[in-house]
């Protein structure tokens, strides 16, 4: 009886312990996205910037117009220029020649040069810039454009060719003038014997009266 009293005693002691640990277990925990700032959304890339020039291809002499967009607002950005050579021959290959069997001689482009190679411009509240450029040298050039804040970047290409020649004067084209030129001297001359043989006409003419 006295054993039974025991395990009844431990039973009760039990049971009162059990009870705060389980109504502490069915309690809400928090979670951790409630103690933790909202979700970001995720980053937009940058956007990309653009260089376009109004003609691609012009002769020497001629002017340009760089126009760029997606740089920086009020930003200064730095355009450099690559030249490289439109007629240099291939490697194994002759050099260009002329109709009449010369050969094309290729200024190198240092020597060439005078319109600077590296210049700078800037844009307005919307990131966009225009510039005129007038080459001093022929050759395929390459415009890179850099923001100095955004470092955004892009590029073009412009091809700057030779004026066209005028065709040298050949045999054929000198003859037609000769042609027209002789007949001018034959017609002079007929027009100098009617003159003299109206002069005696009338010379003797008058001599018979």
């Amino acid at each position: 009886m006295r054993l039974s009293r025991i395990i009844m005693a431990l039973t009760v002691g039990l049971a009162v312990v059990a009870v705060p640990t389980a109504a502490g277990a069915a309690q809400p925990q928090p979670t951790p996205s409630a103690t933790t700032d909202p979700p970001q959304p995720p980053p937009y890339p940058p956007a990309a910037a653009s260089l376009t020039v109004n003609r691609p291809t012009i002769f020497l002499g001629e002017t340009v117009v760089l126009t760029g967009t997606g740089f920086g607002p009020n930003e200064t950005v730095d355009i450099s220029v690559t030249v490289t050579p439109l007629a240099a021959p291939a490697a194994g290959k002759a050099p260009a020649r002329r109709s009449d069997g010369t050969t094309v001689a290729m200024a190198p482009v240092a020597y060439q040069a005078s319109a600077p190679l590296t210049f700078t411009a800037y844009t307005n509240a919307q990131g966009r810039f225009t510039k005129s450029y007038k080459p001093s040298v022929t050759g395929l050039l390459t415009f890179t454009a850099t923001g100095r804040e955004s470092g955004r970047t892009a590029t073009t290409e412009l091809r700057v060719l030779h004026r066209k020649q005028p065709l040298p004067v050949t045999g054929d084209s000198i003859g037609t003038p000769m042609k027209l030129g002789g007949g001018l001297v034959g017609a002079g001359a007929i027009m100098v014997l009617l003159t003299l043989a109206w002069r005696r006409r009338q010379r003797f003419g008058g001599a018979a009266h």
